[in-house]
């Protein structure tokens, strides 16, 4: 009988890419306090009254465009990443896969989780820089539903590893299917956050602009979503040897103008306009490529290069299955068994 559980945990997709689906996940998702942290009274009038109303037709289209014959490539990967994470650990490791919006549901496979009987789970949302918004909704949630069972087992919970050697790695194998001398430059773009969500890590009541997020991590940095994207980005363009004057970061998917900056498609606007022809992108805050990254980027954001002057706009692939992420979670699940 598997002594250890493991919970790797992703946002989420709709079930399927038509709008009442769709509609589902936006409710299930931007009413999250977590996520929009907002009044609650406000933020269902704005959630429920305005945002999905007005986006969930929009947002279905797009869903169309990344749907496969199998479904969402989200839980594709997820499911995958989990059967060959349960090979790797063996029989004394059972491995679950949660998304902490929609389905598979936390709540039905925590149940699932209860009914093992294992004597310690470990907890590991798959989101490699922490955010309150995403490791912290996801960890909250997994430790309300535990919280209410009779036996409660040892818990252990990964908030980050946005450094671990083999999540860099990883990206850096993902990279050499490409020869970077032939890109005029290079993005590093992240998903973006509110700058108020931030400036709420920092104890001093200074924001988050005022403590260097761009150049190092100290200790009051350590959980700053900014400051560990810029750190990556550093591990990330030292294994690659790609010199700072080459490439930016940016962050993607802004509400508005009040999120983390530069933003990604201003950026690539800007970069044509100058007159890069070939920029390579790569967006190392996802482990599998979903919405953000093959619609956002690879579509998308082809289109503004295009019509800005430029040419190609290429994706750097996620790390869906590659079995050097397999290897990371491997040794994150080991190290806290």
């Amino acid at each position: 009988m598997s002594q250890t559980g493991v919970l790797l945990i992703n946002l989420g997709t709709p079930d399927e890419a038509k709008i009442g689906a769709v509609r589902r996940y936006l409710f299930q998702f931007l009413n999250d306090p977590r996520v929009i942290d907002i009044p609650w009274l406000l933020r269902k009038i704005l959630v429920n009254l305005i945002i999905v109303p007005f986006r969930a037709k929009e947002s279905t289209k797009i869903y169309k465009q990344l749907w496969t014959e199998k479904g969402s490539p989200l839980l594709i990967y997820g499911e995958k990443v989990m059967q060959d994470l349960q090979n790797r650990l063996g029989e004394n490791f059972g491995v679950h896969l949660a998304m902490r919006y929609q389905n598979p549901s936390m709540k039905k496979v925590l149940q699932e989780m209860k009914l093992k009987n294992y004597k310690k789970i470990i907890i590991v949302p798959l989101f490699p820089h922490y955010a309150s918004a995403s490791s912290g909704s996801a960890m909250e949630l997994a430790l309300k539903i535990i919280s209410k069972w009779w036996v409660i087992p040892e818990i252990s919970m990964i908030s980050q590893f946005w450094d671990h050697p083999k999540f860099i790695a990883a990206f850096v194998e993902r990279a050499k299917q490409y020869n970077l001398e032939e890109f005029d430059h290079i993005l590093f773009s992240y998903h973006g956050l509110p700058e108020r969500h931030v400036d709420k890590v920092y104890e001093d009541g200074n924001p988050c602009s005022d403590h260097h997020c761009e150049e190092e991590i100290t200790e009051e940095s350590k959980y700053c979503y900014k400051a560990t994207c810029y750190a990556t980005t550093r591990l990330l363009a030292s294994s690659l040897n790609i010199p700072k004057e080459k490439y930016t970061v940016a962050f993607q998917s802004r509400l508005n103008n009040k999120w983390l900056m530069p933003f990604s498609d201003e950026i690539i606007k800007d970069r044509a306009e100058k007159g890069d022809k070939r920029i390579l992108a790569f967006s190392p805050a996802f482990v599998a490529d979903c919405l953000e990254t093959t619609v956002e980027i690879g579509i998308e954001y082809q289109e503004i290069f295009e019509e800005s002057g430029g040419e190609k706009v290429q994706l750097v692939e996620s790390l869906n299955d590659h079995p050097l992420w397999i290897d990371c979670l491997e040794d994150l699940v080991l190290s806290r068994n």
